[in-house]
């Protein structure tokens, strides 16, 4: 087990959940999930990025999907049951969440809020989500990231 430890890694090894982390390189001109994919060696369909998301009436939620991937709002609103929604300012992301931009986990947020994940996830024996910090990674198995963070499986991809 790596040394460092993030509120995500606690919070799972707490609840007894099997996950592995993985570190890589940052660089800081580029945080995408598809250079980070690239430079850990991974299909990036199976490595996810977590945006945090306001519905336009029931207000705060979280979304997992493939780095590769670009984010469908009407499919979103919709699996979230709400008309519509968007983004956060990046501005907000640390207050409402604890995390920075490139170091968000969907495990272990001040709050805990809805959480939507790609229904491709369970594709994988393994996904790789944030651990909270960038440069580092959780491999986890779906099922169990999405019982953990009590997700909903749906189809958040644009087609």
């Amino acid at each position: 087990m790596n040394p460092t430890k993030t509120n995500a890694t606690r919070l799972l090894e707490n609840a007894g959940i099997p996950f592995a982390t993985v570190e890589y390189e940052v660089d800081e001109s580029d945080l995408s999930g598809m250079h980070i994919a690239e430079g850990m060696g991974k299909d990036p369909q199976g490595i996810f990025k977590t945006l945090v998301m306001k519905g336009e009436k029931k207000g705060y939620f979280v979304c997992c999907l493939p780095v590769s991937d670009e984010l469908d709002l009407k499919k979103v609103a919709k699996a979230f049951g709400d008309k519509k929604c968007d983004l956060i300012p990046m501005k907000e992301l640390k207050d409402l969440t604890g995390y920075i931009r490139g170091g968000c986990s969907p495990i272990g947020m001040k709050k805990k809020f809805p959480t939507l994940i790609d229904e491709t996830a369970i594709l994988f024996d393994e996904i790789y989500i944030n651990a909270g910090m960038r440069g580092m990674m959780i491999a986890i198995e779906p099922n169990a990231l999405v019982g953990f963070v009590e997700a909903t499986l749906a189809d958040l991809v644009k087609d």
